[in-house]
């Protein structure tokens, strides 16, 4: 096996983000912009290594790092064995890892890259053990921006490294770009899982699902039910490239919650109701256009209200609101997506829109030092391919 390829999608949240967390519904769904792994077998030798070695390089950000296998052999312990089920990052295991990662000297403007790279090397020795391999990573997504990023990236090496090992069997003498079946879909998407959990602690683990499995998601109180859309949603995603904390937006919804708790009970439950009208709209059937373009009329009051109340939860900012305004004046409807506090905002492109208004609309928004990407929502998941 020459080389393996996998790609798995970044997500958006459509409906009930912070909501979620008292209870409500929320709606998720698979973007189609990718976080593409490369992974070969490495035949070279470092100087002074017989055993090879393991390099990662980072291709966005110029980045490559490397580790002798001896040294991770002698760090993490000579274990030839390696698990075909999940294996969880134990805190001393992490620790070792953690100290593998620091002597990569990674640059104090990338060190954020240190908790992915560290699930690097926990996913890599667990499935593939210590046989020398170079991997490639690159990605469409924004990282850091309620996007998946990590997700999608933990996705696509869980597969890679799975299919590599053989624990994942496909017949690569097929071309292009090719489906698992349900069960190993449900074995990457656990072990992605693991890969989530060393790099945000506890995860809901709805990141790696979209990502793994594709379409769209249902999710309450733990629940997740998956969905598929009738007709093709086209959105505009605009990152606004302005940092938050994710978790101080959290807090700062909970202790509002209880300072005003009637009236945000109130503000949970119309989240609740938008994101249940949303999914069953989303799953309508279209005979022809003008159901088509009810339905997206339908969907835009939704994402508008759904960012009225948002706005309610106290988690918008001043570049979400420019988005906001800047897409209101072509009668577009706009909504924040993630967390909140910057990030990412979501406007619907109606199939009606014409390529020069939405071109405009972009510019507007480039000008103001977004960033614009295009998507077609609710599509395919992860998906393999050999070179």
């Amino acid at each position: 096996m020459a080389e393996v390829r996998a790609r798995s999608p970044g997500k958006i949240i459509i409906s009930g983000e912070h909501a979620v967390v008292h209870g409500s519904t929320a709606v998720a769904a698979a973007v189609d912009l990718h976080t593409h792994v490369s992974i070969r077998p490495d035949s070279t030798r470092l100087p002074g290594h017989v055993d090879g070695s393991v390099c990662l390089e980072l291709k966005d950000m110029n980045l490559v790092f490397s580790w002798p296998l001896s040294r991770l052999r002698t760090s993490l312990g000579d274990s030839s064995t390696v698990s075909s089920s999940p294996v969880s990052c134990t805190a001393e295991r992490m620790k070792l890892i953690a100290a593998l990662v620091e002597e990569q000297s990674i640059p104090e403007a990338k060190i954020s890259l240190a908790s992915g790279i560290s699930a690097f090397l926990h996913l890599y020795t667990s499935i593939h053990g210590y046989k020398p391999v170079e991997v490639v990573v690159f990605s469409d997504l924004p990282l850091g921006s309620g996007m998946g990023s990590s997700a999608s990236f933990c996705v696509s090496l869980a597969a890679a490294l799975l299919v590599l090992s053989d624990a994942i069997m496909i017949d690569n003498s097929q071309s292009g770009w090719l489906k698992l079946c349900n069960n190993d879909l449900e074995l990457v998407n656990k072990w992605a899982f693991e890969g989530e959990k060393i790099i945000h602690g506890k995860p809901s683990g709805i990141d790696n699902t979209v990502s793994t499995f594709g379409s769209m998601i249902q999710f309450k109180l733990g629940e997740v039910t998956r969905i598929k859309s009738s007709a093709p949603l086209r959105m505009l995603i605009t990152n606004t490239k302005v940092g938050r904390n994710t978790k101080a937006l959290v807090a700062s919804v909970s202790e509002r919650s209880l300072r005003h708790q009637n009236a945000m009970a109130s503000v949970f439950a119309a989240v609740d109701s938008i994101s249940k009208e949303l999914s069953a709209i989303i799953q309508s059937a279209v005979p022809d256009d003008i159901s088509i373009t009810e339905r997206e009329e339908k969907i835009e009051e939704l994402m508008e209200m759904n960012q009225g109340l948002l706005q309610c939860m106290g988690v918008s900012h001043a570049s979400i609101e420019t988005v906001l305004w800047t897409t209101l004046k072509y009668k577009l409807a706009s909504k924040l997506t993630g967390a909140g506090g910057g990030g990412c905002v979501l406007t619907l492109l109606p199939t009606s829109l014409s390529s020069t208004v939405t071109d405009k609309v972009i510019a507007e928004l480039e000008s103001c030092g977004f960033q614009c990407l295009r998507a077609e929502v609710g599509g395919e998941g992860l998906e393999i391919c050999f070179s």
